[in-house]
């Protein structure tokens, strides 16, 4: 009879039950697709009184992650608990240590100490798999390592997180402020405990330097990732955008340059009619940009119960089959860490100015674009009062370097009111 693969779940969330559901529902199918079957041994969560809305009584309970990691009738260990350091970076630095493979979904935790656990992995001969960290049931990951192997990649770019995209959609379809979509997503349950890390940008920015790392070879960076979240966003902007032939998007973007690697995650304004531009709600998309596949767009659902644990389970049953791949795609110990750059790349720049509304205003915010070698391509002033001039502008393609050096200038002008929204137009 063939040996059972033997799982261990830490973590009885959302994402947890949905394993579990999967395992339990689905095992011939699993079986005959891995050619053995997949079993749940033992669990860990923090309340093991609690109601969700599946039978565990067929399995053990370990009340310390830890304990589960170590068990000897565990062969992959399941870390579905979240966050970069205590119980799930302890858990499964104890798995690796005792033989047992990995699959999490915990990119806050790869993203802070990703190279350290790969090497711990690789020493051990383990793999630890990560396709639920990104992207929710996207197999992006699938796709760097496996499907788009033979390609230099050239660029990654996509919306990687659900819960800015809800906002900044909603906002458009229906005409509401930033500040009453961010308390209905609230309210619908869709922002982290922290919701900085929504839409701030570093839940996206985790993403990033995941998959930075695999496309370009490197150690995963996330210090190296610039970010800048929507909370500035207004309806006016969003409006603006859309009269101009754009949809605003929270896009993450990483390329290699001649000096370094360049990793962002910012809103930008796309091509309305272009698959990101199109993008609604919480669907998640991720554009892979290779010198013999030349692009490949992958759009899916970025959360949520069933797309993530589809995603876990994937993991699972590559290990099932026996598939072995390094963390990132290479040896760990061979991957370089890059040099980092700030992305510099010329586009044409998006800019909301609100100015006092007095003669030589307007002249003196065009006299320190000239003086920094930004051309204006097109100019409008919007609605108006007494005090106040708002004004748009779209530059002609130029470097972010010279769009902060102009914007440091104008506050010097006397003639601001605020801080700008300064908007790359990404070309897609």
């Amino acid at each position: 009879m063939t040996t059972p693969l033997r799982l261990g779940i830490a973590g009885l969330g959302t994402v947890g039950v949905g394993v579990v559901k999967i395992v339990r529902q689905k095992a011939n199918l699993l079986a005959a697709r891995t050619g053995r079957p997949v079993v749940i041994t033992a669990v860990s969560a923090r309340s093991r009184d609690k109601d969700r809305g599946v039978n565990l009584n067929d399995y053990a309970w370990e009340d310390d992650p830890v304990a589960l990691a170590k068990r000897d009738d565990v062969d992959v260990f399941v870390e579905l608990m979240g966050g970069h350091e205590g119980p799930a970076k302890d858990a499964i630095e104890a798995a690796i240590a005792s033989g047992k493979d990995v699959v999490t979904a915990n990119k806050a935790l790869l993203a802070h100490h990703g190279q350290a656990i790969a090497e711990a992995a690789e020493d051990a001969g383990r793999v630890v798999r990560f396709e639920a960290a990104v992207a929710g049931g996207i197999p992006v990951i699938k796709s760097l390592t496996e499907g788009l192997a033979g390609n230099d990649i050239t660029r990654v770019m996509g919306v990687m997180n659900g819960t800015c995209n809800y906002i900044l959609t909603r906002m458009q379809d229906a005409g509401l402020p930033y500040e009453e979509v961010f308390a209905e997503a609230d309210a619908l349950g869709y922002l982290e405990a922290d919701p900085n890390l929504d839409v701030g940008g570093i839940d996206a920015g985790h993403k990033l330097s995941l998959l930075s790392s695999i496309a370009f070879g490197t150690q995963v960076d996330f210090d190296g990732v610039e970010l800048e979240g929507i909370q500035r966003i207004s309806i006016e902007d969003i409006k603006q955008a859309e009269d101009l032939g754009y949809k605003i998007k929270l896009l993450g973007v990483a390329q290699m340059s001649g000096r370094g690697l360049e990793q962002r995650m910012s809103p930008c304004l796309v091509p309305a009619d272009s698959p990101l531009g199109q993008l609604k709600g919480g669907t998640n998309m991720v554009v892979i940009e290779g010198d013999a596949v030349e692009q490949v767009v992958l759009r899916g659902p970025g959360a949520g119960e069933g797309p993530t644990a589809s995603a876990v389970m994937g993991d699972v049953c590559d290990i099932a089959r026996g598939l072995r791949i390094s963390t990132f795609g290479a040896p760990a110990k061979g991957l370089q860490k890059a040099k980092t750059a700030k992305s510099n790349s010329p586009a044409a720049f998006y800019l909301h100015l609100t100015l006092l509304d007095r003669p030589g205003a307007l002249a003196k915010i065009a006299t320190v674009l000239g003086e920094n070698g930004i051309s204006i391509d097109r100019l409008r002033q919007t609605r108006h009062d007494d005090a106040n001039a708002p004004v748009l502008i779209v530059t002609h393609k130029t470097q972010r370097s010279a769009i902060d050096t102009a914007i440091d200038a104008m506050a010097e002008t006397g003639v601001m009111v605020g801080a700008p929204v300064a908007l790359r137009i990404e070309s897609v």
